[in-house]
């Protein structure tokens, strides 16, 4: 195996990593900005200039406050939970393809870590392995409200992950591929997938927010009922990997709508824009208008936490099971009959 490959891998992944961690830690921020505009409060405003020290200032408190872990706790499932919860929240980010290839001294260097012909598969495993940090978690606790919400967490995305399934398998008769590097391309330009699937991207955000256990969806967190949910006896840096596990689910479905729906890095005058920059600069401006589509999709996220009211229980089982199921089917349904007729004429 090529050394320079694995070296460009590595740099890859350690930035892609860092980027999330810092997105992470920055969201917390801007969730309180956001809440604190709609609010018409200041929101933070201490640490720092316009409290931008904010989140190292949460980051050290998290660091410096005592370890407990519950004496009839199953210890060893107790410490892996947040762990669990923390890596599969990172993997996503694996398969996103982040722009188009960026050529340094001659040299063509890809911006995504790999591309497999099944991503979009990889990216539906990894949303359904990262219940099973917050189940071991819940259950480990040993408590009852902790375990009350694993349960709602894991029926929850069990739930949506139906939904959330069938509007992509309508979007795979529209373009053919699970890989997300090829859906990209096909979306030069102004051909993005919203436009041919907007019924099935609604219903995949909807879903989102659910998977992310994200308000309105946040039942397994509903402070009124569960305390502190499945993190209640968390404390320091686990409950701080709980914490930033959310943040970047929230960041990585972000990038997937960006990916799936919106384009990606494409934008319109990308080729025009490659003439003038050049094959360095080009792809760059390109993974620039990607971070842009996800931080509007971020900012979306927590507008509606702040402006929409939780769900009861029955509500949203009732909202997954018979509204955005049917939906979905009804959508591959016609997804299909579209197709067939396209084809044929």
């Amino acid at each position: 195996m090529d050394i320079t490959f694995v070296i460009e891998k590595f740099i890859l992944v350690a930035i892609i990593f860092g980027i999330s961690l810092v997105i992470a830690m920055y969201s917390t921020y801007a969730e309180r900005k956001v809440a604190a505009f709609l609010q018409d409060r200041l929101g933070p405003d201490r640490a720092g200039p316009f409290g931008i020290l904010q989140p190292l200032a949460d980051g050290l408190k998290m660091f410096m406050k005592e370890e407990i872990i519950p004496t009839h706790s199953s210890k060893w499932l107790f410490m892996v939970g947040p762990g669990l919860a923390m890596l599969t929240a990172c993997i996503g980010t694996a398969v996103i393809p982040w722009g188009s290839p960026i050529t340094i001294g001659g040299k063509i260097i890809p911006l995504q870590v790999t591309d497999i012909n099944v991503g979009v598969l990889y990216i539906f495993g990894v949303v359904s392995l990262s219940v099973y940090g917050v189940m071991i978690g819940g259950w480990a606790s040993n408590n009852k409200y902790s375990l009350l919400s694993a349960i709602r967490a894991a029926s929850q995305n069990i739930s949506y992950e139906v939904a959330m399934g069938l509007s992509i398998i309508a979007l795979l008769l529209v373009t053919n591929t699970m890989s997300l590097k090829e859906i990209v391309e096909m979306q030069h330009g102004w051909h993005w997938n919203v436009l041919y699937q907007p019924l099935g991207f609604l219903l995949f955000i909807i879903c989102a927010f659910a998977e992310t256990n994200r308000a309105p969806f946040d039942l397994p967190e509903c402070e009124t009922e569960l305390i502190g949910g499945y993190h209640t006896e968390y404390s320091s840096m686990k409950l701080g990997f709980y914490l930033f596990a959310e943040y970047i689910n929230m960041f990585v479905s972000s990038a997937v709508m960006a990916t799936l729906y919106f384009g990606g890095y494409n934008y319109p005058g990308m080729d025009w824009v490659l003439q003038i920059t050049g094959p360095t600069i080009a792809p760059l401006i390109g993974t620039a208008v990607l971070f842009l589509k996800i931080f509007t999709f971020i900012f979306f996220f927590m507008w509606v936490r702040w402006t929409i009211p939780r769900f009861r229980y029955d509500q949203l089982m009732h909202l997954g099971w018979k509204v955005l199921i049917p939906l979905a089917i009804a959508n591959v349904i016609i997804t299909g009959i579209v197709i067939a007729i396209v084809e044929k004429f």
